[in-house]
């Protein structure tokens, strides 16, 4: 492998990001160049795709130990227990359930961080053990963000494999509560408490070829008209919840919204009344705003305001009454954020990947772990998982392991390029 790298024209990649700057790009070329010369690092790639076994053997192991949203704590506790035996310093669980330890670099370059998310989608009780059927893994969660989980664990292994001494430090860890109406709790409070990190890696996705920079922001809503309530024919004109919650529906669906930047919404769950001969005293719905852009989900969000109110003002202007209210409350949080391309942290991730001779992809803008660390402006990407899968969020999910290793190697070289190597090269990752 090392000398079909090294025959690996570095110009090309790095011509075709115009922004980059040609003494940035004589900095890159060298770095990847200097990286894969040394023995330590073909040491670490290669010890990457022998520990595949193992890495797998984790997956399957993880899944295994449920972590339903909100109830992440005992698949933390195993995982904080393999972080240990890792020996990373000052390995520890925050108060949101986040678990992560420290990889100690000389203390002269920028501190990273390197994660994957322990939640899953799916409720208490759900069946989580693994079937392997011709190499193919199935279970719920088994992919995401499981497998990331255990290539995390595998680059630790690397590093301790290739006793590599980094100017930087190195964070490694998992967090709670990105799935759904998680929110993002994990990473947010890991930032709250954590200032000095000046770089984020999320180990997240699908496609092991994909390179996130953008994220996608969402606010989520939870609404509850209340009226009176009644029987449908005696009490025949008094302001109904449910159709306040119609009115409602109708407003939004009319909502007209760009394409670029794109910007979407739907209303996701409805419920209300008590019986089909009474005058619903309750209804509810849950909706979902996304756009990548900040700015066109705020303006979003202030128009869906407006119907909401306005659906309870005709339902009640409706029946001559002032009964009927509205409480709406807010769920969901996560920022809207961009990136430019020419970010160091996403050259890094390019080069690593066109270095070991793949095709690297900026994928379009996702929800990830790095949206809220973007949003803050320190520079975050998400890079995909290994292997390939399917079904994800479905009790049907499916992961093909083959060729996994791939992408810890791609997460590896990443790494080490932005942190910096003792006495070899500087960190491309800028140190606050």
């Amino acid at each position: 492998m090392g000398k079909e790298l090294l025959n690996f024209n570095f110009k090309n990649v790095y011509s075709i990001w115009g922004r980059f700057t040609v003494k940035q790009n004589d900095q890159l070329e060298f770095v990847f160049s200097t990286l894969l010369e040394q023995t330590s690092v073909q040491r670490a790639l290669d010890f990457i795709e022998e520990n595949h076994k193992q890495t797998v053997a984790e997956q399957i192991e993880i899944t295994e130990i449920p972590a339903p949203p909100f109830k992440e704590q005992k698949r933390a506790e195993n995982y904080l227990q393999r972080l240990k035996q890792l020996q990373l310093d000052d390995v520890t669980m925050d108060d949101e359930g986040n678990v992560y330890g420290i990889r100690k670099g000389l203390g002269n370059g920028p501190t990273l961080f390197v994660s994957a998310h322990l939640d899953t989608v799916f409720p208490e009780g759900t069946d989580t053990t693994v079937i392997e059927k011709d190499g193919i893994l199935y279970a719920p969660g088994i992919g995401d963000d499981t497998r990331g989980l255990a290539e995390v664990l595998s680059l630790v292994r690397a590093f301790n494999e290739s006793n590599i001494e980094t100017e930087g430090d190195i964070v490694f860890g998992a967090t709670v509560g990105e799935e759904g109406a998680g929110d993002l709790r994990g990473v947010k409070a890991f930032f709250k408490e954590n200032k000095h990190i000046d770089g984020f890696i999320s180990i997240d996705g699908p496609r092991s070829d994909y390179i996130v920079y953008l994220g996608t922001g969402s606010y989520r809503y939870k609404v509850t008209y209340d009226g009176p309530g009644g029987h449908s024919f005696g009490d025949f004109g008094l302001p109904t919840a449910t159709h306040a919650l119609g009115r409602a529906i109708a407003k939004i669906s009319d909502l007209q919204t760009s394409s670029e930047p794109r910007t979407t919404f739907t209303v996701g769950e409805i419920s209300g009344g008590t019986s089909v001969n009474a005058i619903a005293a309750k209804a509810s719905m849950t909706v979902d705003l996304r756009s990548n852009e900040q700015q066109s989900l705020q303006a979003l969000e202030k128009r869906l305001l407006d119907v909401i109110h306005e659906a309870a003002q005709e339902e009640n202007e409706r029946w001559g009454s002032d009964q009927l209210t509205v409480d709406i409350k807010k769920f969901g949080d996560r920022p809207s954020a961009q990136q430019p391309k020419d970010l160091p942290i996403i050259q890094a991730a390019i080069g690593a990947q066109k270095a070991l001779g793949r095709n690297p992809k900026l994928a379009s803008a996702s929800s990830t772990d790095a949206n809220y660390p973007m949003s803050l402006g320190i520079p975050s990407i998400t890079l995909g998982r290994g292997g390939q899968g399917g079904k994800s969020h479905t009790l049907e999910e499916w992961h093909n392991p083959t060729g996994g290793y791939t992408a810890v190697q791609n997460s590896f070289l990443t790494i080490i390029s932005l942190v910096g190597i003792k006495g070899l090269t500087k960190p491309l990752l800028k140190k606050h």
